[in-house]
């Protein structure tokens, strides 16, 4: 019975702990705390990968053989952004399955299905890119150089590619990634 006022003492200080970090984080309201350049908090407001890869069309799983990743060659933008910037006059028409955007155009991390997508159509080969008519295309909000790929951006496509290759049975060594990727 000699170690009572030494529990008594913990028992206090747990107390006196769990009461200011309560009230910091009231405090902070709903302001969730930076975690540097990458945020649990933000990550899980995201709409989750696998509501992400479903499509309105039929999807066969010998539909897709190969995916590619590729930085879209600006600092910022989102579907709707970066058909414009390529002079398109429908974001319908952007030549890629997935946009990851970085936090200018759209939330970080944000991962947005184009048309392509949702109708499983295949992206047309142009003077940029000569891939199969079964290749996945997820387009990065990057210009790959000056501003890379975010933490977030880097997780999302991660758990994108692992999904898609899941689902599609898409050995690795037909995944596809920039140079600079990391």
């Amino acid at each position: 019975m000699s170690n009572q006022p030494r529990v008594a003492k913990v028992l206090v200080a747990l107390l006196a702990s769990m009461t200011i970090g309560a009230i910091v984080l009231m405090a902070m309201g709903g302001k969730p705390p930076s975690a540097g350049p990458f945020s649990l908090s933000t990550y899980y407001r995201l709409d989750p990968i696998d509501k992400t890869i479903v499509s309105e069309a039929t999807q066969s799983s010998d539909r897709w053989n190969c995916i590619e990743v590729f930085f879209s060659g600006t600092t910022a933008g989102n579907i709707e952004q970066l058909a414009s910037l390529s002079g398109i006059s429908s974001a319908e028409l952007i030549d890629c399955h997935f946009v990851v955007c970085n936090g200018l155009g759209g939330s970080d991390g944000q991962v947005e299905t184009t048309t392509r997508w949702l109708k499983q159509w295949s992206v047309i080969p142009s003077r940029t890119w000569y891939g199969t008519p079964q290749t996945i295309r997820i387009c990065v909000v990057a210009d790959g150089q000056k501003r890379l790929a975010t933490s977030s951006q880097l997780r999302r496509v991660e758990n994108l590619v692992d999904k898609l290759a899941r689902k599609f049975d898409i050995e690795p060594d037909y995944i596809y990634y920039p140079g600079n990727w990391r």
